[in-house]
């Protein structure tokens, strides 16, 4: 019996949730929702996917629309094990209760989300057995993510006594022509540090993390460069192997061509992946040293891609469909088509 999964917004995380949840045999999509009709509802009706209004006042919209649709979000809610909030604007807050609590539903949230809406935060390589059949769980943001999939492969080869990141963020998602920066950097917080040593903590709370910000004139993909300083002397070579033999990470190299993010994308079509994804965090080779116990190394992270798997591997655990972390995610990364690891 597969687990019946719910999407409560079909949007840019919410429409690759549902076809990773569709690559697996363990869980089926019963529905996805939107709050008005667009090409985006038609998108999922064409795929396969029950329709429902997010917003029971646009019901008559969708059928004026001549778009199929089932019910409303309170219908789908019924009818599915667990629902993954994918809403924009920060609703996870208000869906959790005026729908899930009511109805006493599993509930998935997004990193757009304060971590106080759930009950643990969620990364799979960082702290999967946290969210074992718990009712409600924020995966953490694309840029945590990273973080947290690179220093937790790190942290496999010396204890890290501190870090330091900088953070360079893309401007807006590549389809949101409505967003900006368009010609400037912008401190993004001003203050110092920024929120996203914080949300790390919330799943790898031992790290002391110090990071800052700034918005780019980019759409393609997010930027980090690091500083860990090491307890353990460490070779650079061993950093490199385990980043290689580690999930959901992919080292890429300037000497193959890849010397900026314009790249990185263009690798991804060339990989063949759905809507040119680049799920893992993509590590370039020649930026990793270790110099006097600090280590370095630059990273390119995917905002619209990296945080699916995690999803995926958080269904798993709050259902109880598996218990073993790395099993779960290997399930996953087979199923998705990720860089082998094992």
């Amino acid at each position: 019996m597969k687990a019946k999964i719910g999407i409560n917004g079909y949007g840019t995380i919410g429409k690759r949730v549902a076809d990773a949840i569709s690559a697996q045999d363990d869980m089926e999509v019963i529905g996805v929702t939107k709050a008005r009709p667009n090409n985006e509802s038609r998108l999922a009706v064409e795929k396969g996917y029950p329709l429902y209004a997010a917003i029971p006042e646009s019901l008559g919209s969708f059928k004026q629309a001549g778009i199929p649709i089932e019910g409303t979000l309170e219908d789908l809610i019924g009818k599915c094990d667990l629902i993954v909030d994918c809403a924009p604007g920060k609703a996870g807050a208000m869906n959790k209760e005026k729908h899930y609590i009511p109805k006493n539903k599993k509930a998935i949230f997004q990193g757009g989300e304060k971590a106080g809406i759930a009950e643990t935060s969620f990364n799979a390589i960082s702290n999967y057995s946290d969210s074992i059949g718990k009712q409600f769980v924020r995966v953490v943001s694309c840029n945590t993510t990273g973080l947290s999939r690179t220093l937790h492969a790190v942290e496999q080869e010396s204890q890290i006594n501190k870090v330091r990141a900088v953070m360079i963020r893309r401007g807006a998602d590549p389809k949101e022509s409505k967003k900006g920066p368009i010609n400037a950097i912008v401190p993004n917080p001003p203050e110092v540090p920024s929120h996203h040593g914080p949300d790390l903590q919330t799943v790898l709370p031992h790290i002391d993390i110090t990071t800052v910000a700034v918005l780019v004139p980019t759409t393609l993909m997010h930027f980090h460069s690091i500083m860990a300083e090491l307890k353990e002397e460490v070779s650079k070579e061993a950093i490199i192997k385990r980043f290689e033999s580690s999930p959901r990470i992919r080292l890429i190299s300037a000497k193959d061509g890849i010397t900026s993010t314009a790249e990185v994308m263009e690798f991804a079509k060339d990989l063949g992946r759905q809507r040119s994804d680049m799920p893992e965090i993509c590590i370039w080779k020649e930026s990793v040293n270790v110099k006097d116990k600090e280590l370095f190394y630059m990273q390119a992270i995917h905002q619209e891609s990296d945080v699916v798997p995690e999803n995926i591997d958080a269904i798993r655990a709050m259902l109880e469909l598996e218990t073993d972390p790395m099993a779960s995610i290997r399930k996953t990364d087979e199923a998705l088509g990720l860089k082998k690891w094992w």
